[in-house]
C-alpha cells in the first residue's frame, strides 16, 4: 500500500484515526477531508511529514465538488455520521446527501474501492430517523458506486469513545445513573477491530459490495454495561430505570440543547436491541476475532477510579 492515495471523510473522528494509524504503518498517502482541519492536528504525528494531509469540505457540497477531492485516490472510505440533528434534517444531509455524493464522486474519479461506515439497527422502516436515514444512505451509496463495502458497527468502545468515558464521568459527580430501556441488548466492538475491518474493505477484494454487521463476543444490557462500568470504576451509584415515556419526554427537552445528552430520536433507538442479526457476514468472516470488553475498557476507565489511575511498576 506504500504510497496509495486514501481519502478519508470524516478520518478525523473516533474511528477515522485508527485507520489512519494503520494506513500511515503501511505507508499509504493520507488526505483527512474534515470540516475544521485545526482540530484535526492530533492525525499529523501519526504519520512522516507530509503523509497526511487535512483538507476542508468544498462550501457546496455535490459529487462534482467533491470529485476533485478523490481524483487521484484509488481507496476512500466515508466515516461521517451525527447522533443528532442542529437543524431540522441534518441526519438526511449528512446520512444520505453526503453519503450519496462521497459514492458518486469516487466512481466519477475511478476509485478502486470504497467503504462506507453505516450502524448496526439501519433499517428503511424504523421509528428512528437516525437509522432509517442510515439505511436510505446505503442504499444511495450502492446506486452510486455498486462495489461499496458497508459496515454496520454496533456501540464502538476504545480509548476516547463516548460511551464508557461518558458514563463513568457521570458516576463521578452524580450519586444517580438513569438508564433508559435497561434491558436493551448491544454488542459493543472495539475500535480497533472496526478499524481492522476498514483496512479488510481496502485490501481484500471478497469484501467488495459486501455488507458486514460488526459486534464483539458478547451481548449485555444497557444495565449490565453500566454496572460492570461502576464495578470497574469501583463507585457504587443508584442504577435507576427510566420508563421510555418519561424518557421521551426528557429527550423532547433535552435536544435543544447544543450537546443533548437524550434525544427522543435517541429514545426510538433504545427501544430495540443493537446486536447482529446473523443475516450478514461480520468480523469473523473478515479474519477478525472480536476483542472483548474487559480485554480493553478496564485500561482507560482506571482514570475515573477515586484517586484516579495508579502508577504500576514493572
Amino acid at each position: 500500500m506504500r504510497d496509495v492515495v486514501v481519502t478519508l471523510f470524516g478520518g478525523s473522528g473516533f474511528i477515522g484515526r485508527y485507520v489512519v494509524q494503520r494506513l500511515a504503518a503501511r505507508g499509504a498517502r493520507i488526505r483527512v477531508v474534515t470540516r475544521d482541519p485545526h482540530t484535526a492536528l492530533h492525525l499529523k504525528p501519526l504519520g512522516e511529514v507530509g503523509q497526511i494531509v487535512l483538507q476542508p469540505y468544498p462550501a457546496e457540497i455535490s459529487a462534482d465538488s467533491l470529485t476533485p477531492l478523490v481524483a487521484d485516490s484509488r481507496l476512500v472510505a466515508n466515516f461521517t455520521g451525527i447522533l443528532h440533528e442542529r437543524r431540522r434534517g441534518d441526519f438526511r444531509r449528512v446520512h444520505e446527501e453526503l453519503a450519496e455524493a462521497i459514492a458518486a464522486a469516487s466512481a466519477q474519479a475511478g476509485v478502486k474501492r470504497l467503504v462506507h461506515i453505516s450502524a448496526l439497527g439501519a433499517s428503511p422502516s424504523s421509528p428512528s430517523t437516525y437509522a432509517r436515514t442510515k439505511a436510505l444512505g446505503e442504499e444511495r451509496v450502492r446506486r452510486a458506486f455498486a462495489d461499496a463495502t458497508i459496515l454496520r458497527p454496533s456501540v464502538v468502545f476504545g480509548p476516547e469513545d463516548r460511551f464508557f468515558n461518558r458514563f463513568a464521568a457521570m458516576s463521578q459527580i452524580s450519586p444517580v445513573i438513569p438508564v433508559v430501556g435497561p434491558k436493551t441488548r448491544f454488542q459493543p466492538v472495539y475500535v480497533g477491530d472496526v478499524a481492522d475491518a476498514v483496512m479488510a474493505g481496502f485490501e481484500r477484494e471478497d469484501t467488495a459490495g459486501g455488507l458486514y454487521e460488526l459486534g464483539g463476543p458478547r451481548h449485555y444490557t444497557f444495565e449490565e454495561l453500566i454496572r460492570y462500568i461502576l464495578t470497574t470504576t469501583g463507585r457504587r451509584r443508584l442504577v435507576l430505570p427510566v420508563p421510555f415515556g418519561l424518557a421521551r419526554l426528557m429527550g423532547a427537552l433535552l435536544e435543544w440543547l447544543p450537546e443533548p445528552p437524550l434525544t427522543r430520536d435517541q429514545v426510538l433507538l433504545l427501544e430495540r436491541d443493537n446486536v447482529v442479526s446473523g443475516e450478514h457476514p461480520g468480523l469473523a468472516e473478515l479474519g477478525i476475532a472480536p476483542t472483548p470488553v474487559e480485554v480493553v475498557v478496564p485500561r482507560y476507565l482506571a482514570a475515573y477510579r477515586r484517586g484516579g489511575a495508579r502508577l504500576q511498576l514493572v
